[in-house]
């Protein structure tokens, strides 16, 4: 669909109308369809599949426009695990449908509450994190280090909900106690333009483009939980020298 910047208020209602109604629509067909295949696939590939059209037609029907950079820089790893800025419930749309890789949802427990999208999730291999109790966390956090060693990558947002002005929140540590348990590398991805089409807290909806920016990777090997907070501030730094401009990408370069 033409993605127009400057339309009256109610066009704008119009159409967010629509992209609500078509995203129900979409759940709804396609997680029946992602749900019949969790009991066929054996590694959760073809679920994720589907949940990639599924964010690809939410994107269509909105009119965004998606541009990816760095995706040389994730050539060749056999697994990592994704961290990525939290601006709006327009991110996972576009990191499921403009991010050319598989990849397993770390999330929070709520959202496998969700009828259809919650059972489709749970079939596509993501991992629920319960953060109301600490035992079952650490739990999770277990599972998804075992996960990921036997190859699979993971994605979460390291500060657990979404950004009401666009800046950075404090870091959750669970992600970073994952990251130094299994010894993978961490991925940052920085999402520009979502926290203008959604900001959260509001309902309507206005296409903008969006960049999602992947940084190079940080390695993990040596580090154990005692020194996660040096990876947890390179992660850091490394999203905010792309949301600052930093001249020739900062960390991110």
């Amino acid at each position: 669909m033409k993605t127009e910047y400057h339309r009256p208020r109610l066009l704008i209602r119009l159409h967010s109308i629509v992209i609500s109604m078509w995203t129900v629509l979409a759940t709804f067909v396609l997680g029946l369809l992602a749900i019949g295949c969790s009991f066929f696939s054996r590694n959760g590939n073809s679920v994720h599949q589907i949940a990639r059209f599924w964010g690809k037609t939410i994107l269509w029907i909105s009119g965004i426009r998606v541009t990816v950079k760095g995706l040389d820089r994730i050539g060749g790893l056999s697994s990592c695990i994704f961290m990525s800025n939290h601006q709006s419930n327009f991110d996972i749309p576009v990191l499921l449908g403009d991010l050319p890789v598989q990849f397993r949802w770390l999330a929070k427990a709520e959202l496998f509450r969700i009828p259809i999208f919650g059972r489709g999730m749970s079939g596509a291999g993501y991992i629920s994190i319960d953060r109301s109790d600490r035992a079952s966390a650490f739990q999770s956090l277990a599972r998804a280090a075992e996960t990921i060693r036997n190859g699979t990558s993971v994605m979460i947002f390291p500060e657990g909900t979404r950004s009401r002005d666009g800046r950075l929140l404090p870091f959750k540590k669970g992600g970073f106690v994952m990251a130094v348990d299994a010894q993978v590398p961490i991925v940052p991805l920085v999402i520009e333009g979502t926290h203008d089409i959604m900001p959260k807290g509001r309902l309507l909806i206005r296409p903008r483009p969006v960049t999602v920016t992947i940084c190079r990777k940080i390695d993990t090997d040596g580090h154990t939980r005692k020194s996660k907070d040096v990876v947890m501030d390179r992660v850091r730094q490394a999203m905010q020298g792309v949301q600052s401009g930093a001249p020739n990408g900062g960390p991110c370069a």
